[in-house]
C-alpha cells in the first residue's frame, strides 16, 4: 500500500511516499541516496545494513518502511562526516579496520550503540560479544576490536571527546 511515511533521519525530519512494506533499506539508498547501510543477505542475518533505530541497533533490509513511522532513524552518515568523524568512525579509519568495507557499517552502527551503553571501558570479551552478530569475511577481525578498543579509550579517558563529534 502506497503511503506518506515521515521520520527523522540523521537529524532532518523526513517523509516519503512508498509502499510502506518497501525494505528501509532500500528507501535509504534509493531515495535518499544513502551508502552507508548495504545489501548483504537481504535476511537481517549479517548486519551489513544496520542502523540505529531510536538508538538501537537495526537490521534495515527486514524492516518495512512503516515501523519507522515518527521514529529517529540514523545512519552511518548521521554519526559524522568526512571532516568530522565520530569517535568511533575515526577509530576505525585509524586503525585500517575495514578490507573490502562492506561489514564497516554494521561494525560501526553496532560498536556506536555498544559504547553507548558501557558505563566504563569494555573487555575484549565483552567487544566481541557486542560485535558477535556481525560477519565479515575479509579476516579484519583483529583490526575492528583493536578500534572498538581506541574508541573506547577515547570515550571512557577523554571527557572532552564526546561519541559524536560535533553533536
Amino acid at each position: 500500500m502506497i503511503d506518506s511515511v515521515s521520520f527523522l533521519l540523521n537529524g532532518e525530519m523526513v517523509q516519503v511516499e512508498a509502499d510502506t512494506q518497501t525494505p528501509l533499506l532500500y528507501i535509504l539508498r534509493n531515495d535518499f541516496q544513502l551508502n552507508g547501510p548495504k545489501f548483504g543477505c537481504g535476511l537481517g542475518e549479517c548486519g551489513a545494513c544496520s542502523v540505529l533505530i531510536d538508538d538501537r541497533v537495526a537490521r534495515c533490509c527486514a524492516i518495512p518502511l512503516i515501523a519507522v513511522e515518527g521514529r529517529k532513524v540514523q545512519t552511518l552518515e548521521g554519526l559524522g562526516s568526512i571532516e568530522s568523524p565520530s569517535v568511533v568512525q575515526k577509530a576505525f579509519i585509524d586503525e585500517q579496520a575495514s578490507q573490502c568495507g562492506y561489514c564497516t557499517n554494521g561494525m560501526i552502527i553496532t560498536t556506536t550503540a555498544f559504547l553507548h551503553k558501557c558505563s566504563a571501558k569494555p573487555s575484549t570479551q565483552q567487544i566481541k560479544e557486542a560485535l558477535r552478530a556481525n560477519l565479515c569475511r575479509c579476516g579484519t577481525h583483529i583490526e575492528i576490536i583493536k578500534a572498538v578498543e581506541v574508541a573506547a579509550e577515547a570515550l571512557f579517558f577523554d571527557a572532552s571527546n564526546p561519541l559524536e563529534e560535533g553533536k
